[in-house]
C-alpha cells in the first residue's frame, strides 16, 4: 500500500501542477485573501496591545500582519481535497444511482464559483453561503464558510485534470470495488493535489497582508476577485480555456509517464481492479507463445445474448473440454469491422474441431447498448457465433480490457493462454487456437488454416477520429469547438492538412456526436483505402473528393457505418462532406 499511496501523492503533485489547472489558478491565489472587506485589524481598544481605536474610530495600531486568524487559504483547500476525493471516487455511482445527467457534477461546481463571485461582489450574497456554518461551535468558521464553498466548487471544476491514477480510481467508484487501497489512492492524490495549491492559496494570503495596495483597496479587489471568478465560470462552461492550454506545451507529460505509466504504476493500479483476474496482468499482449494468465474471469453484467437458443447465457464453466475465443468488439468500429472475417473463418472452420467464439460487444456509444441495432447489425456482418451485450462494461472490465477489438484464447481447462489487442497478428492467432486444440485432443484431425492472411499495414493510415468535444483530434478551423451549442464555423484559408478536420456552417457540437445544421459542410484529409463515417438521421450526404463530387449517400434511421470512399490502394486525398441539416454523426475510421 505504501507504494500505491507514494503513486498517488506524486500523481496528484503532477497534476497540481498540470497546464490544465492553470485556469483555477488565480481564482486559488486570490481567495486566500482576507475574507471581509477591511484588512486583518482589531475592533475594540480592550482588545489589549494587539491593537487599539481612536474615538473617532481612527486606526492605532492593526493586528500584525501574519494574523493567524485568516484562514481562507486552508478552508479553499480542505473543500476542495473533499469533493475532489468524494466525487471522483463516488460521484458515477451517485450520478447513476439518481438517474443524473452525466456532467451535472461540472455544472454544480461552475454554479459554486459563479455564487462565490457574487458573493465577492455582493457581501449579502456572501452571508448567505456562510449561513449554513454559522452554527459549527468553531471561532470564526462561518467565516471561512464562503471559501469552503469555493473550494468544493474548484474540486468538482479540477476532478478532469488527472491522469491513469484517477481513472483507476473512477473506474473502481464507477464499480462499486471500494476497498482500503482504492481509498488511499484516492486521498493520496487529493493530498499530492493540494499541496501546490495550498502554498498558492497562503502566497495570496501573504501578499495580500503584506502589499499596502491590497490593504487599502480591499472592497475594490474583492469584486475584481468576483468578477475573475464568474468569467472564468463562462470560459469553463463554454470551453474558452481550451485555447490556453492547447498553446502551452505538455511540459508534466514526462513526469506524468515516469510516474504513473511506470511497470510499477501499472501493475499496481491494474491490482485494483478484481483480484479475481490479477493473473492477466502477468501476461503481454500478443506474445507468439501460448501463456499461462490465470483462470478466464467470467462473463459478467451481460445485458442480453444473441445467437443463442431462447437466448439463453453462455457459462464459460459449461465449456471445459473446449477451446474458447472470446473478441471484444462493437459494431460501429470500423478496426472491428475488418477483424470479424477473420474471426467468422476460424468460427466455422474449427467449431466442429472444438472451438467456440463468443463475441462480447462492448459499446463505445449510447446508440451501441441497443439490442436491436447490434442484432441487425450482426446479422448484416455475417456473425452466427454468440454475441454478449456488455453494456455496463462489466466483462470488459472483468478482462482488463482497453481496446477494440480484443481477441482472448482460453484453453481447455478454462485457463486464459493468450490475448492479443487490434487488428493484424491473423495467422499467429490462429496457428495458437491449433496448438490448443490439439492440446485439448491430441486425436483431433484439424482442416488447412483458413489462409486468410491479411494482417493489415497501419502504418501512415489516418487514425481512427471521433466527433466529441472531448475526444476529438486533429480539428482545425474558427473558431474552437463550441459544445452543447449551435455554432458557425469557416474552414481555414489556407486548407486542411493531413489528418486534421475541419468544419464550416452551421454545427451543433456535443459529447457523442455533431449534428448538422444550414449549410453544414466537413473537409477532412486523410490517408488510407477508404473512409467511413458512422452516421445517423434523415437525409443525404454528399462526398467530394479533391473537389470533385463521387457520390450522394442516402442517410436513414439509427447510426450505422457509411463508407464514403473505396480505393485500391492507399492515398492521401481531400474529403469533403455536404450534409441535410438534422443528421448526426460520430465517429471517423479509416482502411
Amino acid at each position: 500500500m505504501l507504494t500505491l499511496v507514494l503513486i498517488g501523492l506524486l500523481g496528484g503533485l503532477i497534476t497540481a501542477v498540470s497546464p490544465c489547472i492553470l485556469p483555477v489558478l488565480p481564482v486559488v491565489f486570490l481567495a486566500g485573501g482576507p475574507g471581509n472587506e477591511s484588512p486583518p485589524s482589531a475592533t475594540a481598544g480592550s482588545e489589549g496591545p494587539a491593537g487599539a481605536e481612536r474615538e473617532g474610530g481612527a486606526l492605532l495600531e492593526t493586528v500584525p500582519a501574519a494574523s493567524p486568524r485568516n484562514r481562507r487559504p486552508y478552508a479553499v483547500v480542505a473543500g476542495l481535497v473533499l469533493s475532489f476525493g468524494f466525487f471522483t471516487l463516488l460521484g458515477v455511482t451517485i450520478i447513476s444511482a439518481l438517474g443524473l445527467p452525466q456532467d451535472i457534477l461540472r455544472y454544480v461546481g461552475l454554479s459554486l464559483l459563479v455564487l462565490i463571485g457574487l458573493g465577492l461582489i455582493f457581501p449579502p450574497v456572501e452571508r448567505l453561503l456562510e449561513k449554513p456554518f454559522a452554527r459549527i461551535p468553531q471561532r470564526q468558521v462561518n467565516k471561512e464558510g464562503s471559501a469552503f464553498v469555493l473550494g468544493l466548487g474548484l474540486g468538482l471544476l479540477y476532478v478532469p485534470c488527472a491522469g491513469p491514477v484517477l481513472a483507476a480510481i473512477t473506474v473502481a467508484g464507477a464499480r462499486g470495488e471500494i476497498n482500503a487501497d482504492i481509498v488511499a489512492l484516492t486521498l493520496s492524490v487529493a493530498v499530492g493535489t493540494a499541496i501546490p495549491l495550498l502554498l498558492f492559496a497562503l502566497a495570496g494570503r501573504r501578499v495580500a497582508e503584506r502589499v499596502a495596495a491590497f490593504r487599502t483597496r480591499a472592497r475594490r479587489l474583492r469584486i475584481a476577485a468576483g468578477i475573475l471568478m464568474i468569467l472564468l465560470a463562462f470560459a469553463l462552461a463554454f470551453d474558452a480555456t481550451t485555447a490556453l492550454q492547447k498553446a502551452l506545451p505538455d511540459y508534466t507529460a514526462a513526469a506524468q509517464k515516469q510516474v504513473e505509466d511506470s511497470e510499477t504504476a501499472r501493475q499496481k493500479l491494474s491490482g485494483l481492479y478484481d483480484d479475481s483476474n490479477k493473473d492477466l496482468a502477468r501476461c503481454e499482449d500478443g506474445v507468439n507463445e501460448l501463456r499461462s494468465c490465470g483462470a478466464a474471469p467470467p462473463l459478467a453484467g451481460i445485458a442480453k445474448w444473441l445467437n443463442t437458443p431462447g437466448g439463453s447465457p453462455v457459462d464459460l464453466a459449461s465449456l471445459r473440454g473446449r477451446v474458447v475465443l472470446i473478441d471484444f468488439w462493437t459494431y460501429s468500429c470500423i478496426n472491428c469491422r475488418r477483424s470479424l472475417p477473420h474471426v467468422e473463418a476460424w468460427d466455422r472452420a474449427y467449431r466442429d474441431e472444438g472451438l467456440t467464439v463468443i463475441g462480447v460487444h462492448s459499446p463505445e456509444f449510447a446508440f451501441e447498448k441497443d439490442a436491436g441495432n447490434v442484432a441487425d447489425q450482426a446479422r448484416k456482418l455475417g456473425v452466427t457465433y454468440p454475441v454478449a451485450l456488455d453494456n455496463d462494461l462489466d466483462t470488459w472490465n472483468g478482462y482488463r480490457n482497453r481496446f477494440w477489438p480484443a481477441k482472448y484464447l482460453i484453453d481447455a481447462q478454462g485457463t486464459v493462454r493468450y490475448f492479443t489487442f487490434g487488428e493484424g497478428r491473423y495467422a499467429q492467432t490462429e496457428n495458437l487456437i491449433r496448438d490448443l486444440l490439439e492440446q485439448a485432443d491430441p486425436k483431433v484431425r484439424l482442416p488447412s488454416a483458413t489462409g486468410l492472411d491479411s494482417d493489415r499495414l497501419t502504418e501512415g493510415r489516418t487514425p481512427e477520429t471521433y466527433l466529441s468535444t472531448t475526444r476529438i483530434r486533429g480539428y482545425t478551423g474558427t473558431p474552437e469547438l463550441v459544445g452543447d451549442k449551435a455554432t458557425g464555423y469557416a474552414f481555414p484559408a489556407d486548407g486542411v492538412p493531413l489528418n486534421r478536420l475541419s468544419l464550416a456552417g452551421t454545427w451543433t457540437a456535443a459529447y457523442e456526436r455533431f449534428t448538422a445544421g444550414p449549410d453544414a459542410r466537413l473537409a477532412f484529409t486523410y490517408r488510407a483505402r477508404n473512409a467511413n463515417l458512422v452516421l445517423a438521421g434523415e437525409g443525404n450526404v454528399t462526398v467530394l473528393v479533391d473537389g470533385r463530387q463521387t457520390r450522394t449517400l442516402r442517410i436513414h434511421g439509427a447510426p450505422t457505418l457509411y463508407r464514403l470512399t473505396d480505393d485500391g490502394t492507399a492515398r492521401q486525398a481531400e474529403l469533403e462532406l455536404r450534409l441535410t441539416p438534422g443528421l448526426q454523426a460520430f465517429a471517423f475510421t479509416f482502411g
